[in-house]
């Protein structure tokens, strides 16, 4: 079996920054082992596959260990695949996710739109398991339907951040984000998630349907601005809509081949 593969850095405008996805179009679903196995062997933080379904595309995300709920930066990847590569024709792409529903990317030029569904977080007592996890102690806490959200006095001290990834695994959750406001956008962010075959993501999208309700309110802005400082660094805009949110970046292709499968 020959599938078709590409590799986008997503959330820039050049190669080698930004967060790699690979994406394979599928005309229908191989067995989950085959997806993980592809996943594994590609040793990307996702590997995006998806099939068409009559005007719009089911979509799958998986780590190197794990399928995921939701992933932003492999969506971005696979619609810029879909207008690029795959004769999509318009500016819209319908997704839709067996575990997160509905999701929209839109293009403008060469800047897409991801719409997804907001995140719902509470505030979490800052424990001596929470407290472990970095050689910094967070300002409050919070925690997501999928991740903790730690929140930090300034863009220094996240830069600065050394995460104790063998306490981070630890913790029930798919992961951890950090945040604090920027010095020159509205916030920044850094991302680990061990527990899911990945210490840190360089940019993680879906981790921005958490952080942008609550900057949002932090800032009393709907539109934010937004880097995250992995050592790749990416740049993301985000507005946010209550019960939606936007997320808005570039992505540059960097390899399009064939995988061979027995």
């Amino acid at each position: 079996m020959k599938l078709k593969m590409y590799q986008v850095d997503a959330f820039t405008d050049r190669v080698f920054s930004g967060n790699p996805a690979a994406v394979c179009p599928l005309d229908t679903w191989l067995g989950e082992d085959i997806l993980q196995k592809i996943a594994m062997e590609n040793n990307l933080a996702e590997t995006a596959f998806y099939v068409q379904r009559d005007d719009g595309y089911e979509i799958r995300w998986f780590t190197p260990t794990v399928e995921v709920d939701l992933c932003g930066h492999a969506t971005l990847a696979a619609a810029l695949v879909l207008f690029n590569y795959e004769n999509h024709g318009g500016s819209k792409i319908d997704f839709y996710s067996r575990r997160s529903g509905h999701l929209i990317v839109t293009r403008k030029e060469d800047v897409l739109t991801l719409n997804f569904p907001a995140d719902s977080y509470e505030s979490v007592d800052l424990s001596v398991d929470i407290l472990a996890c970095f050689d910094k102690e967070p300002l409050e806490g919070f925690k997501g339907k999928s991740d903790y959200m730690l929140v930090f006095r300034s863009e220094k001290e996240i830069r600065e951040l050394k995460p104790a990834f063998h306490e981070i695994i630890k913790l029930n959750a798919r992961g951890v984000i950090v945040t604090a406001k920027g010095d020159r956008v509205d916030f920044v962010s850094r991302f680990f998630a061990p527990q899911s075959g990945i210490n840190e993501d360089p940019v993680t999208g879906s981790a921005h349907t958490t952080l942008t309700p609550y900057w949002a309110k932090k800032t009393g802005k709907n539109n934010l601005t937004a880097i995250q400082l992995s050592q790749r660094v990416g740049h993301l805009t985000c507005k946010y809509l209550h019960e939606r949110v936007e997320i808005s970046g570039k992505g540059k292709e960097y390899l399009i081949g064939d995988i061979f499968i027995e």
